[in-house]
């Protein structure tokens, strides 16, 4: 009986350490700042909310004078977690309305790969391409070299092009085989990462608005805040909304999709996220299915219903290639609920584009 008890004992000793950075990376990702490290704990929030479990079940068995504290500690982490990653499961009620059959020519279907660019399988890519199909075709991190196999393989079917080659991580390329008009390459808020905006004529005769981004993360090789990477998307997001036009947006915003800024851009824009009440459709990391996270997005404006979404499979990048087919309905735009910014929001959105502005005159 001793042996069980200090046994139970050293198990509760192993199974605070744990619970105490459970607990500290959930309060990091709440706080209200830019620094990378408190961002980053906005992402694997799946992973903190299945590792707060199994630590719970393990409290099960500790020394019952420890146990509920554990286990409460444990259940604040699934709460706060579960309820920021709820609305991305089958549970939660869709948010784009399901499109109906038909309607073809009222439709675009696009694909969105970030390639990495030491990636050198660019078959596995383009395979998956002329197997799907797409109107449109968004490359991120492409370089000169992906720049010439897509050319190749691609230009022929997909005619109106964007093309920035770049070695920085931050190249992007598109192919479209609808028309495109007043098409432009934009350096919004750092003059190494460039946006693609233009309008994109429907075989119905109908024109929508496509952005396309690629912000620099918050990562200690990259960004040590996520300034840059918010200010550019809240920036879009406040055009968006000013704008009022049928609108997609697509891209690898290096963000997740329940992450503070990610959510304040869908209010301050008034976009809508295909996947909530869908699922998660996590496409980083391709190379670790346990540590996934949705990095690759499109976002609609309420003229639009979605057909389908997928993931498509892995070809040598550490991003899965995701793919939707969404259609350009504006006469069912009541049937959707666009998220609304608060004076709040707007005033964040408003500081946030200024201090990335500010310090890029600065530097």
């Amino acid at each position: 009986m001793v042996c069980l008890v200090g046994g139970a004992g050293m198990l509760a000793i192993a199974l605070a350490v744990p619970t105490f950075l459970l607990l500290a990376l959930t309060t990091l990702g709440r706080l209200p700042t830019f620094q990378w490290w408190a961002r980053a704990c906005e992402f694997p929030r799946l992973q903190l909310a299945t590792l707060a479990l199994l630590t719970g079940i393990a409290w099960l068995f500790a020394d019952p004078q420890w146990r509920a504290w554990g286990l409460a500690g444990c259940a604040i982490v699934i709460a706060v977690q579960t309820y920021r990653i709820l609305p991305w499961t089958w549970l939660w009620p869709i948010q784009v309305k399901k499109a109906v059959p038909g309607m073809d020519e009222r439709c675009v279907t696009l694909l969105i790969a970030n390639v990495l660019t030491p990636n050198r399988n660019a078959k596995g890519l383009v395979d998956q391409i002329l197997a799907q199909d797409p109107d449109i075709v968004l490359t991120l991190e492409s370089d000169q070299w992906w720049q010439d196999q897509l050319d190749a393989a691609l230009e022929a079917k997909w005619p109106y092009t964007l093309k920035v080659p770049l070695d920085n991580l931050y190249g992007m390329h598109l192919y479209s085989r609808l028309p495109l008009e007043e098409a432009k390459i934009e350096w919004l808020i750092q003059d190494d990462i460039p946006s693609f905006h233009m309008w994109v004529a429907l075989p119905c005769g109908d024109q929508v608005r496509l952005h396309t981004l690629h912000p620099r993360p918050p990562a200690p090789n990259e960004s040590e805040e996520s300034l840059w990477r918010d200010a550019e998307l809240l920036l879009v997001g406040k055009h968006i909304h000013q704008s009022e036009e049928p609108t997609l947006l697509a891209g690898d915003l290096n963000d997740v999709a329940w992450s503070r800024t990610t959510r304040r851009f869908c209010r301050v824009s008034g976009m809508l996220d295909p996947r909530r009440g869908r699922g998660m459709f996590s496409t980083f990391h391709a190379s670790y299915p346990w540590l996934r996270w949705p990095l690759d997005h499109l976002f609609v404006s309420e003229h639009f219903t979605l057909n389908h979404m997928q993931r498509l499979k892995p070809f040598g990048s550490d991003h899965l290639p995701i793919l939707a087919k969404v259609c350009f309905r504006p006469s069912r735009a009541d049937e959707h609920e666009p998220p609304e910014a608060d004076g709040d929001d707007r005033e964040k959105a408003r500081d946030t584009i200024h201090e990335a502005k500010r310090r890029d005159q600065d530097d």
